[in-house]
């Protein structure tokens, strides 16, 4: 049933929900829905950009659903959230319409859609017959499952373009690069690991980008990354997408004493490669960044107040230190760059990822 608009002009959300109902009955609810809204005001459009569908653990969906309102200008025209129950054998479900902001009468408005509904484990395998009536056709379809349950995505993959994963929350470095690997070869993969290394890398190329410097990157001779201890696939990836980037030739990363070592080959000599856990991060990615070079020069990147803080010394002794201000949207606008990622494409990921599995293996 929807709610009317308010005495003083305010639209309040328009609310349908049904115990024990199937996906035709929730389609059809959202059609009329949507039929209502228009009568009641022909200025108020649907917003058509993207499907966001979201397969989360019943006891999660609160934070998850926290996380979705952060994200700002990049909510997902139409979100369809999936929340698994243990033992639940029937499906339930709300839908809302919800108005952006507080449009005045006439004015023109946008409105998404939300469709929450309460699965079954015994769904999962299923869910693409379940979501296939709900997405809106001709736009691009996104999926997330941040709490694993990768029979529900192999099943959605039929209907998605893009798959939204968090490398880091695979406990598994390898594991975690080989999945996704798997999902990278049936749809464009936005990875929110990859995504936390950006500031890092961003500030790499542009470190590297004067003509001078320029020279000194085939005499890269180490590397060394600082990061939170779960977020060592996040070093990982940003290894290889120096690697894919400067033509090394891969080796083998290993664990030894709680840290990472590896090798890469490079033009002129070995590059290597080292992960230093930093218990002190609170937040998940990268800590700090060294680079040096076979001719003296070392580049120091770490996490700092408003941004980060950077270090150059040369061969001779010479040093200089800036801060780039603003460098990180922080973990709190990862997923709103995440979801903006998917109607974008990134040609540097597949890459790095190859040779990231390819160091893991």
């Amino acid at each position: 049933m929807a709610d009317d608009l308010s005495a003083g002009g305010t639209f309040m959300d328009d609310v349908w929900s049904e115990r024990d109902t199937t996906p035709s009955a929730i389609a059809a609810a959202l059609s009329e829905l949507l039929k209502q809204r228009h009568d009641e005001d022909e200025a108020v459009a649907p917003a058509r950009v993207l499907n966001l569908v979201v397969i989360v653990d019943r006891e999660w969906r609160g934070e998850v659903l926290n996380r979705l309102e952060r994200v700002g200008r990049y909510h997902p025209s139409r979100l369809i959230l999936c929340a698994v129950e243990q033992g639940r054998t029937t499906l339930d479900a709300v839908a809302t319409m919800r108005v952006e902001g507080d449009p005045r009468p006439g004015e023109l408005a946008l409105y998404h859609e939300e469709v929450l509904m309460d699965i079954g484990e015994h769904h999962l395998s299923k869910m693409d017959t379940i979501v296939d009536p709900l997405v809106v056709s001709d736009l691009a379809t996104v999926v997330w499952s941040p709490h694993g349950h990768p029979e529900a995505v192999d099943s959605l993959l039929r209907l998605a373009q893009v798959v939204l994963i968090d490398s880091e929350g695979e406990p598994n470095p390898a594991e975690a690069a080989r999945r996704a690997r798997e999902v990278e070869e049936r749809a464009y993969v936005v990875d929110l690991a990859w995504l936390r290394s950006t500031p890092w890398r961003e500030r790499v190329a542009a470190t590297f980008d004067p003509g001078g410097l320029r020279r000194e990157l085939t005499a890269i001779s180490s590397v060394t990354a600082r990061h939170r201890p779960e977020s060592v696939i996040t070093g990982v990836l940003f290894f290889g997408w120096l690697a894919s980037r400067l033509g090394w030739e891969p080796g083998s990363i290993m664990e030894r004493n709680g840290m990472h070592y590896g090798r890469c080959h490079g033009r002129r000599q070995d590059v290597e490669l080292t992960l230093e856990p930093d218990s002190t991060m609170t937040s998940p990615g990268l800590a700090g960044v060294t680079i040096a070079t076979a001719l003296g020069t070392e580049i120091d990147l770490n996490r700092g107040p408003g941004g980060l803080s950077a270090r150059r010394r040369t061969k001779d002794g010479t040093e200089s230190t800036w801060t780039v201000l603003g460098a990180s949207r922080g973990e709190a606008g990862i997923l709103g760059e995440g979801i903006r990622q998917a109607l974008l494409r990134d040609p540097t990921y597949a890459p790095a990822l190859e040779v990231a599995d390819s160091m893991l293996a």
